[in-house]
């Protein structure tokens, strides 16, 4: 009996262990379908950064003593020439001094008019001229106009003197840690500098507010003050707004300083996405021509990469 009882008790401990067997396949695969289950309905907003690269390395053969190529989304530069050398930054310094006056003013606020002409270019403001924030703020930014500049710093609380010891205050929030500005306008040369990266970066700060995209992409508006008697045609000084995708946003120009000019591309991936290049010429000898070369050499010659975190 013996003989016959040992089979019998082997083959009740192998369908034991089968059925044990079983039961935990069965189990790891319920818990695996419920596991594809919520990963397919669970929304993975894993966002995926696009990193450019040049098709081909450009090798630009311009005028200026300074270039920077950056993409505004990655803040990858594409190329760069003496990005950290200090230059006199012209009437881009007024790129900061838009920003610190709408971080105050609002579009409506109506400004006085406390100076009437100063050195450089000027839009005619008369003293005593009222107009709104807006309209000053256009004035400045497309004809460079330095009363309108002035104008901003002059209404400001404390004055000018306060103005510009906020340019600076903004610059290091912004870390532009080799910049300083000595008055609104740009005219002091030997103290408004700063470097190409510093400029870039304040430029792309400034594109991100989108009053001041606007108006750098506005090539003429007809303005006046507030009783409608005096009027102004402004005409922006960009004269590659509108070609090879160009969109923004400031020239500069002085003895010191040469000729200055940060723009903004719009450009497209494979997939039709879009794209902001911002380009920086500084001390050039024609800021326009070496800005065309190298959208020349740029347009069709960026690779967007995808990486996932």
């Amino acid at each position: 009996m013996k003989g016959y009882k040992r089979p019998i008790l082997y083959a009740f401990l192998f369908a034991c262990l089968s059925f044990l067997v079983t039961i935990a396949f069965f189990d790891l695969f319920l818990r695996y379908y419920n596991f594809e289950k919520k990963i397919k309905e669970f929304p993975l907003n894993i966002s995926k950064t696009q990193y450019p690269v040049f098709k081909t390395p450009i090798a630009p053969n311009i005028t200026a003593k300074a270039v920077v190529i950056m993409d505004d989304e990655s803040k990858t530069i594409l190329f760069s020439k003496n990005p950290n050398l200090l230059f006199s930054m012209a009437s881009t310094t007024k790129i900061m001094t838009a920003l610190v006056a709408l971080d105050y003013y609002k579009l409506n606020d109506v400004l006085t008019v406390k100076t009437e002409r100063v050195e450089g270019v000027n839009v005619g403001f008369k003293i005593g001229e009222k107009l709104n924030f807006e309209n000053i703020l256009y004035a400045m930014l497309l004809p460079s106009g330095n009363d309108a500049a002035l104008a901003l710093a002059q209404n400001y609380p404390g004055g000018e003197k306060e103005f510009v010891k906020k340019m600076n205050e903004k610059a290091k929030s912004l870390s532009l840690t080799n910049t300083n500005f000595a008055d609104p306008i740009g005219l002091e040369d030997s103290q408004d500098y700063t470097t190409p990266l510093d400029l870039i970066r304040l430029t792309s700060a400034a594109l991100e507010n989108k009053i001041f995209a606007n108006i750098v992409k506005t090539k003429t508006l007809q303005i006046s003050d507030i009783t409608g008697e005096n009027e102004y045609l402004l005409k922006n000084l960009n004269k590659l707004l509108g070609v090879s995708g160009v969109n923004g946003v400031k020239t500069g120009t002085t003895t010191e300083a040469g000729q200055v000019f940060v723009t903004s591309k719009q450009d497209l991936d494979s997939n039709g996405n879009k794209h902001t290049l911002i380009i920086l010429v500084m001390n050039s000898e024609d800021r326009f021509s070496d800005t065309q070369q190298l959208l020349d050499l740029i347009s069709g010659n960026i690779n967007y990469l995808s990486i996932h975190p």
